[in-house]
This record gives structure tokens, sequence and C-alpha cells, in this order.
């Protein structure tokens, strides 16, 4: 009879968490290196934007990030992309749609125009979200670090990835942010208005961020670092396109907020924290000490540090250390 009981319970709870589970609402990004994962090898600091919107939505949201590294929206279709977003996407979730940087470029297998095949391939996008009961959202590119009076010549952003200081642009900049997208900043706009879709200007978000920051401080948010400042750089970058850590949580705060607004429901599910500790990049830390060092740093009575997913140590803190931590996505102590 006993073990009838607890049969019987744990069927309970497996119904529960399979219920649980089916119930969450999943927010694919589809798009190019700005949103990207990266790769984390030898402490590699770039990321792209989509991989810190976790740390800003509850466990009732999950993040599933597809954009890649140098895909235009005709590349993502090609490359067979798309269908695998199909394949996973459930009624009721949501798909960012980010693309332009590399739909600007003239390889033949990546370039669109705007008012024609760009449009077209974002149309499909959400045309299709929809007809698998998604609910789409459309954002224009993130801007580029362009203080420069005329735009430096750039016919691929993934070369900056190899580049060291001295390599970068020798240019005088200005005071005022200058657009690189030109059309590829407006199509995305044009479409939402012409489908009835939810719109995140991302583009001037991002602008008024880094305009905001000036010439100087916005090069925190970038694979921007002098010879001999980064160990992980130890040569320097000047890449005014990719985030650094710092940068994709200023401009995925900013995206989650802007999504709030857009889509009032997913208000709910907002959720921030002082730092975040995720093994997979995704956070601001992938390692609780240095997260415990630099929240003990912080002019406030009360940190908050949030842990997602994994089996950690507990560091050992004085009762009024004012450090509290949140346990998400499974997240345990040892």
């Amino acid at each position: 009879m006993k073990r009838t009981r607890l049969l019987i319970l744990a069927s309970m709870l497996m119904m529960v968490l399979t219920a649980a589970w089916q119930g969450s609402t999943t927010i694919f990004i589809i798009g190019d290196s700005t949103a990207a994962n990266k790769d984390l090898s030898k402490g590699k600091l770039e990321r792209g934007w989509g991989m810190a919107l976790q740390c800003y939505f509850d466990d009732n949201i999950r993040v599933d990030n597809h954009a890649v590294n140098g895909r235009s929206s005709l590349s993502f279709i090609n490359e067979g992309r798309w269908d695998r977003v199909l394949e996973k996407m459930k009624p009721g979730d949501y798909v960012i749609i980010q693309f332009g940087h590399n739909d600007e470029k003239p390889q033949a297998d990546r370039h669109t125009d705007p008012g024609s095949t760009f449009d077209y391939n974002l149309a499909k996008f959400v045309r299709e979200t929809r007809e698998h009961g998604g609910i789409p959202v459309l954002m224009n590119s993130v801007v580029r670090r362009n203080f420069f009076v005329s735009a430096p010549e750039n016919d691929d952003d993934e070369k900056l990835r190899t580049q060291t200081f001295k390599d970068g642009v020798k240019m005088v900049e200005g005071d005022s942010l200058i657009d690189t997208h030109g059309l590829y900043r407006v199509a995305p706009r044009d479409v939402a208005a012409r489908m009835n879709v939810h719109f995140v200007d991302a583009n001037r978000i991002t602008h008024d961020l880094e305009q905001g920051l000036g010439t100087e401080g916005s090069k925190r948010l970038h694979m921007w670092f002098l010879p001999g400042t980064e160990p992980t750089e130890p040569k320097g970058k000047q890449d005014n396109t990719h985030y650094n850590v710092y940068g994709a949580h200023q401009v995925a705060r900013l995206l989650a907020d802007a999504l709030c607004e857009e889509i009032p429901v997913l208000k709910r599910y907002r959720c921030d924290a002082d730092l975040t500790v995720d093994r997979l990049g995704r956070g601001d830390y992938m390692d609780l000490e240095q997260a415990v060092r630099a929240a003990q740093a912080l002019p406030k009575a009360v940190t908050t540090i949030q842990i997602l997913g994994g089996e950690w140590v507990k560091p050992q803190l004085p009762k009024k250390s004012g450090v509290c931590f949140v346990m998400r996505q499974g997240a345990t102590w040892k």
C-alpha cells in the first residue's frame, strides 16, 4: 500500500512538472552576431545581447537564442536555421526577428535589398511564425559605434574579430553618432506596420545609449581595448560592432524593458538582479567568487546575485554581508 501511494505521488509530481514545462513560454531569437551566443574558450569576453536576455526574465520564460555570427535574413533561411526554429515552436511562443547588419553586405549568399528581398524575408518570418501559433516581434538592427563623419568601409563585420588595435580604423571621431544602416533600419518598421506586428526600435534604443555615453564612454560597451589593458586581448582591439559582457547586458536590459512596454503581458515575468552568475556565459560572471567580490564592492546595503542553473559551493559570508542569492533554472547548493 505504501509503495502504491509513493508511485501515485511520483506520478502526480511528474504530471505537475510536465505541465509546468509545457506551460512555459519560449522567446526565440533569430538574428546575427550582435545577438548571438559566443565562444567562451580562453576567457573570451565577446557576448551577444541575446545571450544576456535570460537574466531579465524569470523562469516562466525560456530564452532560446538561435542568432548566429555572420548571418543575414537570406543565409539564415538558406542554411535551414529557420526550419529548426519552426520545428521547436509551440503556440504562444515569441520570436524576436532582428537582421540587417549582414543583409547590407555585398556577398551574394547574404545580401538582400530593403523594400524588396529584405522585406520579403522579414514577412516570411512573420507569416510562418503566425502559422505555427507563435507571436512575431520585429526589431531593427542595433547601431554600430560610428562617431566618424563618414562611416569607414566595412564589407564584413566578422573580420573585426581577428583584428588587433593597430588594425583599427585611423579616423578622427566627432561627437555625434552617425547611422550606418540606412533603409535597413527602416524596413523592419515598415513590415511591422503593414502586417500589424509588434515592433521594437532597437536602433533608436541603442543609438540613445551610445550617444548618451559619448565618444569615449561608448567604447565600454564594445570589444574596444587598448593594448595591454585586457589579458584576453593583449594586442588590444577596436571593434565598434560587437559587445563585451558589460555592453551585452546594458543592451539586453533595455530591450527587455522595451519588450515589456510593447507586450505588457511580459511585465509579470520581468526580473532583475544586481549581478548574475552563469557557467554558460549568459551572466555578468561565470565564477561565483568573482561575483561575490564584485557585489561586496558595490555601494549598496543589499546586493542580489542570481545564479542560473548548476550546482554551486555556497560562499561563507558574514551574516550582515548584505549579499543575497536567488537560485534560478534549477540552481542548487552542494
